[in-house]
């Protein structure tokens, strides 16, 4: 009898330390703050004349000083050998969130400061649902990259519950050169690649960087399942 109240002891233990766990990562993992849009005013499309506003982003291969990189348990539990492994991750800067209006064209524009990371599909260094089917690198329309030049990608993957549009956008983003110097600020001269998007209804969904940038399998977990790194999610009001 004793052997037994023991066990259910120890077992209940387990449960209650389990369940903490996870209940302080999803505290810890909450979602960032949205970034704010700039109005531009309006932008002809093939859906016609609509509001337009513009987004900045920039990508860093690492943190630093200035650019810290999100908080949360990435920065508190993953470590290695006493370095916090998020320390050397890559990650989408100010947010991975965003808040954007609902049938309005949307300029996306990305300072991308990191190297190549060949993308195990092709699908992954073509430019899919903007405006045209192209987005500009550095001030020229391409409808795709070469694979190796990816660094990582912007897409908008989620498609669509019974009661929202479907989105689907995914943009390679182009790599600097291997042989880039870092400049003043600790990071190469960046990369700019410009797109723009149409939303449709009001509707959330969810986004990430589908080039093999983070660890475990095939290099597709860790920074890549870590919200407010390389992922995040939008919403459309």
């Amino acid at each position: 009898m004793k052997r037994a109240l023991i066990t259910v002891f120890t077992v209940l233990i387990g449960v209650l330390v389990v369940g903490g766990s996870v209940l302080a990562i999803s505290w810890f993992d909450q979602e960032p703050s949205a970034i704010k849009v700039t109005p531009a005013g309006t932008m002809k499309t093939p859906q016609g004349e609509l509001p337009h506003v513009k987004v900045d982003l920039s990508i860093f291969p690492n943190t630093s000083a200035e650019y810290p990189g999100p908080t949360g348990p990435a920065n508190t539990v993953l470590a290695n050998n006493g370095v916090l492994q998020s320390e050397g991750w890559p990650f989408y800067w100010p947010s991975t969130s965003f808040t954007l209006p609902a049938h309005t064209a949307v300029t996306v524009t990305v300072h991308q400061y990191d190297g190549s990371s060949t993308v195990w599909n092709p699908y992954w260094a073509k430019v899919h649902g903007t405006v045209g089917g192209k987005a500009k690198y550095d001030g020229k329309e391409l409808s795709e990259i070469k694979p190796s030049d990816v660094a990582h990608t912007f897409t908008i993957h989620q498609y669509a519950e019974t009661d929202q549009d479907s989105l689907f956008v995914s943009v390679p983003m182009l790599a600097v050169p291997s042989n880039a110097k870092n400049e003043a600020n600790g990071y190469p001269k960046p990369q700019v690649i410009e797109f723009t998007f149409v939303t449709g209804g009001p509707g959330e969904y969810v986004w990430n960087c589908e080039d093999p940038c983070g660890d475990m399998y095939r290099n597709l977990g860790g920074v890549m399942q870590a919200r407010g790194w390389m992922g995040g999610r939008i919403t459309v009001v």
